[in-house]
């Protein structure tokens, strides 16, 4: 699947995913979602350590991390420091990269397998509904994406967006 965009399920609607790393990836992405680069994406991880090469660690405030770290894994996504190997493409140009640690047992064995973690973003052309079902990501992507089946986590609405340096609620789930 190495260069390939790929839809899964995650805890609230099916997401699309890439190798973060694979600039050429992740320009389709944006493209087949008719995403701006500059809104930045979401990285999503089995574990905080594979987030290590894309997030400053040493810049998360001490009283940020217990808040933070207890947040996950779950449904949380937190706006933190980006490290200076975090590409252009998944910050969108900003100096915070969006990361989220998983409970979804799909995502967590795809970025086993990967070793690392994953772009995670919204199945769905920009200003149309987040894909629902396998028939929702075909009806948008055809065969433009891997479908990867299984079952979403029953979460409502997609993951809660806060800052890691203010707290601060971008988008509440």
């Amino acid at each position: 699947m190495q260069g390939r965009i790929f839809a899964y399920p995650t805890e609230a609607v099916f997401g699309l995913g890439c190798d973060p790393d694979n600039e050429h990836a992740v320009t389709e992405l944006l493209r087949l979602k008719q995403r701006c680069i500059t809104k930045g994406l979401i990285l999503v991880a089995r574990n905080y350590s594979q987030l290590f090469a894309y997030v400053d660690d040493n810049a998360i405030p001490m009283d940020r991390r217990p808040e933070i770290f207890s947040s996950w894994p779950g449904p949380n996504t937190w706006l933190l420091p980006a490290s200076q190997k975090a590409p252009l493409w998944i910050t969108g140009g900003s100096d915070l990269i969006a990361v989220r640690v998983s409970q979804h047992p799909l995502i967590q064995e795809l970025c086993e397998l990967f070793q690392k973690p994953l772009v995670s973003t919204s199945a769905n052309i920009t200003t149309y509904p987040a894909a629902l079902t396998p028939d929702d990501v075909i009806a948008q992507f055809a065969s433009s994406v891997v479908l990867i089946e299984g079952e979403l986590g029953g979460a409502l609405k997609p993951s809660t967006i806060r800052h890691g340096v203010t707290g601060r609620v971008i988008r509440e789930n």
